[in-house]
């Protein structure tokens, strides 16, 4: 068993990017206020550590760092680029989509932008219509992008430390309102968690709970709640939307033949839409009743508290769907 130790999401991240910056010397950092004294995040202390020529503290312009990143990736180095919030990523989406998603195509596979970008979602927080977006599903929408959501400290630490590793673009997506969270991280250099490998967190019989992120502990709490009314909900944690690992998540699913799919993002045409379609076309006649989703609800995130608590999923709404689904299995059963 390797050396584990109790930390923050934060502290897992800063770790995976201290053991990467160790590791590599092509690998960089770079963003808007993270090199001390300045950065409190998980670039606290790193500049201190090997310099401002690796740890680049950048203008405020987001083109400009991911088209850096871009060029910085095509010379052969490893960029890791932070866009602090990520509600601003669009004003440097045409770089992500036109040009390091496609740079492997385009050239027929002699060059490639393996460059990592972290970007944080604060919804929850109140911070308004403009600060609190989960704009995965834009990036899932683009042949060449990786898109990455962890929602514990382990897997914080092993899923960066892959992304920065791949020879292509990949959106890490990080949950400010998980930064606190602690959890068991192995500490030795080089662990990694391999992209692509969702992971049952919590075994069940009876639905799955499948989610990613910050939603992943909703899911937790949610299926505390169905045990103690009987039912055994098994919490599947997706780890990346792209690329999907649409094999474990059918396997689930075939064997308690419910599920809700619950995250932070808004529920139209958010991942849960393309999941429930993947139950919907490999598990049709076996599934006991239709996919639930659980998603942000269709409007700008309010600035008040209240309002906004009515907004995102929480575990009483998972709750909800749940029983929505084991409800039709009740009724189907009882008309013979």
């Amino acid at each position: 068993m390797p050396d584990e130790k109790e930390m923050t999401m934060r502290e897992a991240l800063n770790l995976a990017l201290d053991q990467a910056l160790e590791a590599d010397d092509r690998v960089f950092l770079l963003g808007e206020d993270i090199a001390d004294p300045g950065a409190t995040g998980p670039t606290a202390g790193l500049s201190t550590k090997y310099g401002h020529d690796r740890v680049l503290d950048t203008p405020i312009s987001e083109a400009a760092i991911l088209g850096a990143a871009i060029g910085a990736a095509i010379d052969g180095l490893l960029p890791v680029a932070e866009i602090m919030i990520m509600d601003f990523i669009g004003i440097a989406a045409d770089q992500l989509i036109n040009n390091a998603a496609k740079l492997r195509f385009m050239t027929a596979g002699r060059t490639s932008a393996p460059i990592t970008i972290r970007t944080q979602v604060y919804a929850g927080l109140a911070t308004g219509a403009t600060h609190s977006q989960s704009l995965e599903a834009w990036f899932m929408h683009i042949p060449g992008m990786k898109v990455v959501v962890p929602s514990t400290p382990r897997d914080g630490k092993g899923l960066l430390t892959s992304a920065i590793f791949d020879p292509d673009p990949c959106l890490f997506v990080e949950t400010i309102r998980l930064q606190s969270r602690k959890g068991p991280v192995p500490v030795e250099p080089g662990f990694a968690i391999p992209l692509g490998q969702a992971e049952i967190k919590r075994p069940g019989t009876d639905i799955t709970l499948i989610s990613y992120g910050r939603a992943v502990h909703d899911a937790f709490a949610a299926a505390a709640t169905l045990q103690e009314q009987g039912v055994s909900a098994e919490v599947l944690d997706m780890r990346t939307l792209v690329p999907l690992d649409v094999e474990t998540l059918v396997e689930s699913v075939s064997r308690t033949r419910r599920a809700v799919v619950v995250h932070d993002a808004v529920q139209f045409a958010g991942p849960g839409a393309e999941i429930a379609a993947i139950l919907q076309a490999e598990l049709f006649g076996e599934l006991a009743a239709p996919v639930q989703r659980v998603g942000a609800r269709f409007v700008p995130s309010p600035a008040a508290a209240a309002l906004e608590a009515q907004v995102y999923p929480s575990p009483a709404r998972v709750v909800a769907a749940a029983q929505r689904a084991l409800d039709v299995t009740g009724r189907v059963n009882a008309g013979g």
